[in-house]
């Protein structure tokens, strides 16, 4: 279930997470850095796939960082994209019920992303989420963080 919000106040754990890409499509990363509010313990993770876009590594963070946790919980995701944000507290309802399809000015047409989207809409249905969304490269110590590793990844992939 997702939650409009953007309080952190009752989270149990703060997930920070951001994706990109050399390119677009092209060699991307992901990453995300998994905070538990009680005891402050941190877990940083990330990826990387030859082929792909930055909206696909946005949503593959966040989808890692969800897989990640071991039962339902109340968590707070701090992102820099705004398709994330509004995919899954504005849109998802809308094409969920149309179907996996988007209204276009020329009619419905497929969701982009659909595999991520249906995976995030499974991880949805388990965790309650809230959203936080952060200007990108001002910054804000976690969200730069994670850009970091997620270019770090790619980077490591392309290495020959």
């Amino acid at each position: 279930m997702t939650d409009m919000g953007n309080s952190s106040a009752d989270a149990e754990v703060i997930i920070y997470t951001d994706g990109g890409c050399s390119g677009n499509p092209g060699p991307g990363g992901w990453a995300f850095i998994l905070r538990h509010v009680t005891t402050g313990k941190t877990i940083e993770k990330t990826g990387a796939t030859p082929q792909t876009t930055n909206n696909q590594m946005e949503l593959q963070a966040l989808i890692e960082g969800l897989q990640s946790l071991q039962r339902p919980t109340r968590v707070h995701v701090v992102t820099d994209s705004t398709y994330l944000k509004q995919g899954l507290t504005e849109w998802i309802q809308n094409w969920k019920r149309r179907g996996w399809k988007r209204k276009t000015s020329n009619g419905l047409k497929p969701v982009k992303n659909v595999e991520h989207w249906k995976q995030l809409d499974e991880l949805t249905q388990i965790h309650k989420l809230s959203f936080e969304l952060v200007k990108g490269h001002v910054g804000h110590p976690e969200n730069e963080r994670c850009d970091e590793l997620a270019v770090n990844a790619y980077k490591e992939l392309m290495e020959p």
